[in-house]
């Protein structure tokens, strides 16, 4: 009974403005965490030599562009996915002198985080630690904050290579949910795919 009372004189002894302190340091640690380690994926990507080419659907531009940036890093593999007809990518590439050998072709993503669960093992398995990341540059924010929690779960690095469109960057919000979904592959294995197309269709109606 005395201890009781004394535990509850002592939270009384906490300021009101403690508490706010507190409660607003514990809400923001996760921010100042996930900030640090996106920091240090920052300064890590600009020395990081990558061991294949990783391209992003969606646009005939980020196959074009991926073909001449190949031709400057000789030798590593390209992976695409979900891009263009196999037919229209393979000659895209080949046109550019790009053996075919280097060329991999995945058709399995749906949208931007299954471009990456879908591959991120099979890029393990390859023994690849280390990629360029080629998408467009407004699109790039947020391609980057789900490679660097799916690629990065395996150990794979992630250095962002931008195709200049002019456009204004995506919405943040679009990067934020995203990375929620990451994050739930990361734990669960559920890309919550389904769930955004139920929310979509569910705002259609």
């Amino acid at each position: 009974m005395l201890l009781r009372i004394a535990s509850h004189k002592r939270r009384e002894l906490i300021s009101p403005t403690r508490r706010s302190r507190v409660r607003l340091f514990s809400l923001l640690m996760p921010v100042l965490a996930f900030s640090l380690i996106y920091g240090y994926k920052q300064v890590e990507s600009h020395f990081v030599q990558p061991k294949a080419i990783f391209v992003l659907g969606g646009e005939e531009e980020r196959e074009l562009f991926a073909a001449k940036f190949a031709q400057k890093h000789p030798g590593i593999p390209i992976w695409v996915s979900s891009g263009s007809p196999q037919w229209y990518a393979k000659r895209v590439f080949t046109k550019a002198g790009i053996e075919t050998k280097r060329i991999n072709l995945d058709y399995k993503a749906e949208d931007t985080v299954t471009n990456f669960t879908t591959l991120v093992d099979k890029l393990q398995s390859e023994g690849i630690d280390s990629v360029y990341l080629i998408t467009s540059d407004d699109h790039m924010r947020r391609a980057r904050v789900i490679g660097e929690i799916v690629f990065g779960s395996r150990g794979i690095a992630v250095k962002p290579v931008e195709i200049p469109t002019g456009r204004s960057p995506e919405p943040i919000e679009k990067a934020i949910r995203d990375g929620a979904r990451a994050i739930l592959w990361v734990t669960t294995g559920y890309t919550g795919a389904t769930l955004r197309y139920s929310i979509k269709n569910e705002k259609n109606e």
